[in-house]
């Protein structure tokens, strides 16, 4: 009788472990939602040890902080190079809602900086603020519409993180489309001037 021998596992940097278990915790973030993310839950999903996460992250609460920060960057890097394209010619101001909407929602970003917060880590959303700021920075100088970069922003956040954690039941309850909160928000910035209202 013959025993078939392990799969060898690679050993992987301790860069590509880290972004491996981030990975992961995302998966498990989308899937199972933000309770779900714990040092444990991902080292079984990756194959590694809790000791190993540990060494990376800390804590679970350091695992979920480089999570969003990592989603905040992502988000932001989108929405730049979108709303870059739109300045080049390519009037869309629907793809920059649906980035932001679909983000906070099906991404899993507004559930996790929700959650965080409700636990306690009062600094959950830093990174995604860090994020934003840079982002309106970067973009104000070249910015023409009728409606400041910042208030933009700031409706269009709010409007996309509250859609992540009420839309769905209260659309329901009141009787609209799922999509309602992604229409106003794109009413809401072609009516504040956006590529689309000038093309």
């Amino acid at each position: 009788m013959s025993v078939t021998p392990l799969p060898v596992r690679r050993r992987l940097s301790p860069e590509e472990s880290r972004e491996a278990a981030l990975d992961a915790a995302r998966d498990v973030l989308v899937e199972l939602g933000p309770q779900a993310v714990t040092l444990k839950a991902v080292a079984a999903r990756i194959g590694r040890t809790h000791a190993n996460l540990l060494h990376h992250f800390g804590s679970a609460a350091g695992l979920q902080h480089a999570l969003i920060e990592r989603m905040a960057e992502f988000i932001t890097t989108t929405i730049k190079d979108t709303v870059l394209r739109q300045r080049a010619g390519e009037h869309n101001p629907r793809e920059v809602v649906d980035l932001a909407f679909d983000a906070f929602d099906t991404g899993g970003a507004g559930a996790l900086a929700s959650w965080m917060i409700l636990s306690g880590n009062e600094d959950a959303l830093d990174p995604i603020l860090k994020a934003i700021h840079d982002l309106v920075d970067e973009l104000r100088d070249d910015h023409h519409d009728e409606l400041p970069i910042e208030d933009e922003t700031l409706q269009l956040v709010i409007m996309a993180l509250g859609d992540a954690l009420f839309g769905a039941p209260l659309t329901r309850v009141l009787g609209l489309p799922r999509e309602r909160a992604r229409e106003l928000a794109y009413q809401a910035l072609v009516a504040g001037g956006g590529p689309e209202a000038q093309s």
